[in-house]
């Protein structure tokens, strides 16, 4: 049984709360967290979990925060510690390196009204690598066609259905994936074809086509039961030293 949510004509009738994991970002973060100012204007509160950065990133993001946290390092632990947090009925989970478009509250907003559980943006990918393009049709594609979203794609979703679920499993790896499969049992996602911009760093400095090629490997490593933590240890992600 659902719980109705009040009528949403702007973010103010509904306050959504943008929930941003952040580790050692510090180039970047404050035009990251300044681009969400009119949101927040508009009745969003922002919420940065940090998980444990040796760099400035957190002195920058208090200065512009609504609510600094700190939590273990991992994006699902992160971001399950910022929705505790949250006082948001719609949670909108943001990589630090995700840009959304202008109205991103309102339509996210306008979905939940209309009856939506939970959902997600088209991306684009930023970058001017021809394949970059065909990337990302796919993954619109793809995730439209199997209800499926990555965090790239800055999922959102209510409050109650997202403490039904259990949140975020804490995984090292693909908990996107897994939050999506949660998801996709109780309602299939709002596809919103607005597009949000994310970093393409990753596919330019490790080749576009090698990039494709390992997250392939893992997705598929990941649907046939490997372990996530090795999946993550083969994306790149390490062990910090104390």
């Amino acid at each position: 049984m659902t719980v109705p949510l009040a009528s949403v004509g702007c973010a103010q009738a509904t306050r959504l709360s943008v929930i941003v994991p952040v580790l050692d970002e510090a180039p970047a973060i404050s035009g990251r967290l300044a681009a969400l100012h009119v949101l927040r204007q508009r009745g969003a509160e922002l919420i940065v979990v940090d998980g444990g950065s040796r760099d400035a990133t957190g002195d920058l993001a208090r200065a512009v925060a609504d609510r600094f946290l700190v939590a273990a390092r991992g994006r699902a632990t992160q971001m399950n510690a910022g929705a505790r947090a949250g006082h948001g009925e719609v949670l909108l989970f943001l990589h630090a390196d995700t840009t959304l478009p202008a109205e991103a509250d309102v339509l996210i907003l306008q979905a939940v009204a209309g009856g939506a559980w939970w959902g997600r943006f088209d991306v684009t990918i930023d970058g001017r690598h021809r394949l970059l393009r065909v990337v990302e049709r796919m993954m619109n594609l793809r995730s439209r066609l199997t209800g499926i979203a990555t965090g790239d794609q800055a999922i959102f979703v209510r409050q109650d259905v997202f403490a039904r679920i259990g949140g975020f499993p804490e995984l090292p790896l693909m908990e996107d994936i897994a939050l999506s499969q949660r998801l996709r049992r109780l309602a299939r996602p709002a596809c919103l074809r607005a597009r949000v911009l994310t970093s393409g760093r990753r596919w330019e400095k490790n080749g576009v086509v090698r990039t494709i090629l390992l997250m392939w490997s893992l997705r598929l490593r990941y649907f046939l039961g490997a372990d996530p933590a090795r999946l993550a240890v083969r994306y790149g992600y390490a062990a910090r030293e104390p």
